[in-house]
């Protein structure tokens, strides 16, 4: 086994790459540091970590490193491991994915405007990607519909007949040798325009065009000119409020559930949001410079500025993608105004693909299953918690004490093994006594062999209390007494989530608040809450109730209880026709009459206090 730790000690304060194998030699990780002493002792010693990086850790048996110039040939260093190995818990882009750009070559006499699914350094103009959320095809025919640019292949240097497009307007016919190449260059101008944001030609162009056709009723042709005029309106209602035009901004978060990971872009044009997607993977990390380091490698990056929180150090993968575009690019992590509104945005879109990714059956697994056994790995346990029992007191000021014992089972809530229990042996408001009361009688069943309730003679893989370190303490008390430290246990604090192991009860344990680990817990111990308060509730209210009937003359706790059995509530009784309380064992139809009369004169007078 090796001692990391003392391996740590010649790892060097250098830039590179370090990667991690497991017990067969296999990478299952790389990533790449500023300083990598700094970075692997995060990984060896005792800090708050993500639960992938928890997982991963299991599986690590011994790590390496490369050291490297600068951290940008850590950056480029790393994306080449990670596409050569394709590590387990590395984020790994696919490379058939890619995205459409439209080109413009301004170079050329006549310049097209083309669909593309690769940039080339070409000198060569190029907008985009547009995705899902932006049909390319529209805005293509948008162009060729407000704009007399040529959508053909021809050769200019032979002039020719003109093609239809010509005759329709659409085209001005460069082939023919009409038109001067500055004059062409002006039209494709307004294209250039059109794609950095400015729609007003376009609308103005569509509009004349659909009027002149209305006006010749050729009602046919302008019907269609009305649709691209409302295919050109949803693309303005884009508009990003408060950006300028010109601005071109990619916007990407990350979100996590510990088990997995969601990549949102959006990206903005020419003050316009034109896309948007998800991307969820299983990986561990936090920092998004891999993640944009692959992306931007595929297709460098058109934008003037990223977006994101998500970037740990951006100045290496900043020099890394402004060589890539050839121009200066900006990694930026907005506090406030229009652009943190948008990465909002994009963490909205990121948690929504994470919550919704896979199918119904497989989300469900992930909430409960996959819950189980990452709770398992976060909090080293010896088996995996399959059955967890929740135990929780509830009383107003010291009345009513009672408490609960909730049950789930891979994940879910088993309600025909929940439990209540009337808090028998302690005196006045004191949670911790009433818990230790609680655990010993639930235990005491567990014991013993005689015991017939199924839920009672189940052992619990993991027992949970509400409550601190207090609470644990007393509970610790209750397993060593009974003989059963064979048990495993843990409180969980309402008020910062803390969790306190019972193997080290003095240290807490601190979730990641996005891990499906943690929501499990939190619903086990809200159930455990809400089973509570329902009994006592009901149990407080049932005293209440025969409280306020043995007030009455001729009613005891025998009648008190049979009407309340009957009727469920004072209210009920109060409502009820003579016949109906006359019917209940030991009454009449005159003692009917006057428990009627007499409820409602002492209610009525409680209602006028």
């Amino acid at each position: 086994m090796i001692d990391f730790k003392a391996k740590l000690k010649d790892v060097p304060e250098s830039p590179g790459v370090y990667f991690m194998l497991d017990d067969l030699g296999n990478i299952i990780y790389v990533g790449k540091a500023k300083n990598l002493k700094n970075r692997l002792r995060q990984y060896f010693h005792n800090s708050v970590k993500t639960v992938k990086v928890m997982a991963m850790l299991d599986h690590v048996a011994d790590f390496r490193y490369i050291i490297c110039a600068s951290e940008v040939d850590a950056l480029v260093t790393e994306n080449n491991l990670i596409k050569k190995h394709s590590p387990q818990y590395n984020i790994l882009l696919k490379d058939d994915k890619s995205y459409p750009f439209i080109r413009i070559n301004l170079k050329e006499d006549y310049p097209t405007i083309s669909l593309v699914r690769a940039l080339k350094n070409d000198g060569a103009k190029y907008f985009g990607p547009y995705m899902q959320s932006v049909n390319i095809k529209d805005i293509f025919d948008l162009i060729h519909s407000a704009f007399r640019v040529r959508d053909c292949h021809r050769d200019m240097e032979k002039p020719s007949r003109p093609c239809l497009n010509a005759h329709l307007d659409r085209c001005l016919a460069p082939c023919s040798g009409r038109v001067t190449k500055e004059e062409y260059h002006e039209e494709v101008s307004k294209v250039v325009s059109f794609l950095k944001g400015n729609d007003r030609e376009v609308e103005r162009v569509l509009t004349e065009r659909m009027h002149h056709f209305a006006e010749e009723e050729n009602f046919e042709v302008a019907l269609k000119y009305k649709e691209k005029l409302a295919v050109l309106d949803k693309l303005v209602r884009k508009q990003v409020s408060a950006l300028p035009k010109d601005f071109n901004l990619d916007v990407f978060a990350y979100e996590t559930n510990g088990i997995k990971t969601a990549v949102n872009m959006l990206v903005v044009r020419g003050g316009k949001l034109v896309g948007a997607e998800n991307s969820v993977f299983d990986s561990i990390d936090d920092d998004l410079a891999s993640y944009l380091y692959q992306f931007y490698n595929k297709t460098a990056p058109v934008c003037d500025e990223v977006i994101t929180d998500g970037v740990i150090d951006a100045s290496a993968l900043e020099t890394a993608l402004s060589e890539m575009a050839g121009r200066k690019i900006h990694i930026l992590e907005p506090k406030q105004g229009v652009r943190k509104q948008l990465l909002d945005l994009a963490h909205t879109n990121a948690h929504d693909a994470l919550e919704k990714h896979g199918t119904i059956e497989e989300r469900k697994d992930i909430r409960t299953k996959g819950a189980v056994k990452q709770l398992a790995e976060v909090l080293a346990l010896p088996i995996l918690p399959r059955r967890i029992e929740c135990f929780d007191i509830s009383h107003i000021s010291g009345v009513d004490k009672v408490s609960s014992m909730v049950v789930f089972e891979d994940g879910e809530p088993k309600k025909a093994h929940y439990r209540k229990f009337k808090i028998k042996t302690v005196e006045g408001n004191n949670d911790f006594a009433s818990m230790k009361e609680t655990l010993t009688r639930r235990i005491e069943r567990l014991n013993n062999p005689m015991e017939t309730d199924e839920s009672f003679s189940s052992a619990p893989d993991l027992i949970v209390v509400d409550g601190g370190k207090g609470q644990l303490g007393y509970a610790l008390d209750v397993l060593a007494l009974q003989g059963r430290q064979d048990l495993q246990i843990i409180s969980l604090a309402e008020r910062n989530e803390d969790v306190y192991l019972g193997t080290d009860p003095k240290k807490a344990v601190v979730l990641p608040k996005d891990s499906v680990a943690l929501q499990l817990l939190q619903r086990v111990r809200d159930e455990a809450h809400r089973f509570a308060i329902t009994y006592h509730r009901n149990l407080h209210g049932k005293r209440m109730s025969e409280s306020t009937l043995t007030k009455i003359e001729g009613i005891g706790k025998k009648k008190s209880a049979d009407l309340l059995k009957k009727f469920g509530s004072v209210e009920n009784i109060r409502q009820a026709t003579i016949e109906e309380i006359a019917s209940v064992n030991g009454f009449s139809t005159a003692s009917a009459q006057r428990l009627k009369d007499d409820l409602d004169k002492l209610l009525s007078k409680k209602e006028d206090v």
